[in-house]
């Protein structure tokens, strides 16, 4: 929606407005926030429109999408119903004393929320709400009565408009209210409607691969599935073709079970994403497709989407890239660390089942090492490392472990990579990922905080050779991945449009992502996209991309929340911890600095977001912090510096 409000200020043809849009403009044209002129919408210039922020004190601020605009102050009684994070039409008022803009809210156009989570406190002898995310208090459509029978820090959904209780999520003092927090802060849903599984139920538990005579039988081939350890959901298959040097990778076929416009459909785009949380999984799609039908589980036949992707066997050249409808029966499912122990020449407990894929796996194994040289040569290596909380059965944290990209990953991306940009080339407009190159201002600032650290680099107009050579100079400090955090964090963000713009961080001039169906509505969308395409059904295509512009927006917005939605479970579990560990010592080290000194927690417990109450600390820098205070609302912790660690 934002950029569709972006471009009302420069105006907006009729015949370009996109359906879901129309009854939004007539509104707006009734309150005369848009006029008309012929064929053309534009903003009336005594209106703006931009997102709300309300501080503490009841008082509103616009921050307007119009860049040549100030923010405009709004008084609390002139807000409407509009809370912290909406999208308004305001109207400019007069100011007798001109100090500052202001103006007043006549429509609440997208509301950040349509709900507030808040827990019940007694302020001047009341049981109030107090709200989680932005701490200003609400008065509840309930009798003190019967809230003042509710145990204090009683977690609740309230409606934003009513103030009524939608639902009691549970209490602060227990843990596995967490989850549940987490995901109503971003109106994520657990369950499936009704109506979304008896859909899926439709769809029946099995294959029978009979009743596809037109797809390709790949069932004889020795597919594999590689994953996490814990996973559920194997969306990905591959088979190497050794003497011919083919790869085979098979997608599952979601588009096949999810039809446009559907039950499970709607309820996919509205959630965009699944979300992983220690303990366990929020889908995309209901749990008897994403974990069993489309699932690519071994040793049953599963409908998939193939790219059969032929090399040259010199250069490894891509010499033919070949996508149809089959039928693929995983022989094994694998973790990534079977993989290694295979990888690292260790084949004790191999049966005939592993040996037969292992005749093809290790072979593509060395094809994938020498595609990343090649691949790496215009993109870029960034080494990371993820921190995996270790939860127990009351959903206390006990443990972390740090997870690295090992060999296996790496085959397995490689082979991914190579389907997402094959299916990239077979569409001109659709749904690509894409990542624009730095700002110069983000890139000048990484160089001024290189510079803190003793890593000097000359700013140069080749941005990929002036990356490389801070990761070189980090490599030789030994800060190489902490480094690389930084330069990932001067860069923009990948998201998904519906023109190609290319892919900054991999090098490549076309990108898209084709690859996890179950998990990413992108991929879901593509699918339709390629398989109208595949049948030359021009029409059916040009339908699909009817609004493609707005669903790739929103898609991008549902990626960042997935991700808010999982850092937010996993700060609240931090702060829980380290609740139980105030006035306790950790070992720590510099993350961030300036206006707030953000460290992390580098000791038997690691990744924890620190706040360090302590000025003129370097970056990097490992110091000696003591726990201040927890707070489990926010999920924040805060720290003083004991001592530097030396």
């Amino acid at each position: 929606m934002k950029n569709f409000l972006l471009a009302l200020r420069n105006g907006v043809k009729t015949g370009k407005v996109p359906l879901d849009f129309q009854p939004l403009i007539n509104n707006l044209v009734r309150l005369k926030a848009l006029i008309k002129r012929d064929d053309f919408y534009e903003l009336n210039p005594k209106y703006r429109i931009g997102k709300i922020d309300i501080a503490t004190s009841g008082t509103g601020f616009l921050d307007t999408f119009d860049e040549n605009s100030k923010d405009l102050l709004i008084e609390s009684r002139d807000l409407l119903d509009a809370n912290s994070g909406d999208i308004v039409v305001a109207k400019r008022v007069f100011n007798k004393n001109r100090s500052r803009a202001k103006a007043k809210v006549i429509l609440t156009l997208l509301r950040a929320h349509n709900y507030s989570v808040v827990f019940t406190k007694i302020v001047h002898n009341r049981v109030v709400g107090l709200n989680i995310s932005t701490a200003l208090s609400i008065n509840i459509a309930a009798s003190q009565k019967s809230l003042k029978q509710l145990p204090l820090g009683t977690v609740l959904k309230v409606d934003n408009s009513t103030n009524n209780i939608l639902e009691v999520l549970g209490t602060l003092d227990d843990p596995k209210v967490d989850e549940k927090i987490s995901l109503a802060l971003f109106e994520k849903e657990e369950n499936f409607t009704p109506q979304s599984e008896m859909e899926a139920k439709s769809h029946g538990l099995s294959v029978d691969k009979a009743l596809y005579p037109d797809r390709v039988d790949l069932t004889h081939l020795p597919f594999c599935t590689i994953d996490p350890i814990d996973a559920k959901d194997f969306d990905d298959a591959v088979y190497f073709d050794k003497e011919n040097c083919i790869i085979y990778i098979a997608i599952a076929d979601v588009s096949e079970y999810v039809y446009e416009m559907g039950h499970i459909d709607k309820e996919a785009k509205k959630r965009g994403f699944s979300i992983y949380f220690p303990h366990k999984s929020i889908p995309m799609l209901p749990r008897i497709l994403s974990e069993n039908l489309c699932s690519l589980k071994p040793n049953v036949d599963r409908l998939a989407f193939v790219f059969k992707i032929t090399l040259d066997t010199k250069t490894l050249e891509v010499k033919k890239e070949e996508l149809f409808n089959a039928i693929i029966n995983s022989k094994k499912r694998y973790n990534y660390d079977q993989i290694d122990i295979f990888l690292e020449g260790n084949f004790s407990n191999t049966d005939s089942t592993d040996k037969e894929i292992l005749n093809t796996l290790l072979p593509l194994f060395e094809v994938t090492k020498k595609l990343k040289i090649i691949r790496l040569k215009n993109g870029f290596e960034f080494r990371s490392s993820e921190v995996r909380m270790i939860l127990d059965k009351n959903q206390n944290l006990v443990a972390t472990r740090v997870e690295k990209e090992t060999p296996s990953h790496g085959l397995i991306e490689d082979c991914m990579l190579l389907a997402n940009k094959a299916a990239s080339k077979k569409i001109k407009r659709g749904i690509f990922r894409t990542h624009e190159d730095p700002s110069y201002d983000k890139l000048q600032n990484l160089l001024n905080n290189l510079a803190l650290i003793a890593i000097e680099v000359d700013f140069s107009t080749d941005i990929a050779k002036m990356i490389k050579k801070i990761q070189k100079k980090a490599e030789d400090l030994d800060i190489r991945e902490e480094v690389d955090k930084l330069i990932i964090r001067s860069q923009k963000k990948a998201k998904y449009e519906a023109l190609n713009k290319g892919h900054f961080g991999l090098g490549f001039d076309s990108y898209t992502h084709f690859t996890s169906p179950i998990r990413r509505y992108s991929d879901l969308v593509l699918h339709r996209l390629l398989k109208a395409n595949l049948k030359k059904d021009k029409k059916r295509f040009n339908f699909l991309l009817k609004d493609i512009d707005s669903t790739c927006e929103q898609i991008s917005d549902l990626e960042r929340e997935s991700d808010k939605v999982a850092w937010d479970f996993m700060d609240r579990k931090f702060a829980r911890w380290a609740d139980l560990h105030v006035s306790e010592d950790f070992k720590a080290i510099i993350t961030t600095v300036g206006k707030n000194t953000i460290a992390k927690l580098d000791d038997t417990i690691k990744g924890a977001r620190l706040f360090v109450l302590d000025d003129n600390l370097e970056l990097f820098e490992r110091i000696i912090v003591k726990i201040i205070e927890a707070d489990i609302i926010s999920g924040k912790i805060y720290v003083k510096m004991v001592k530097r660690d030396v």
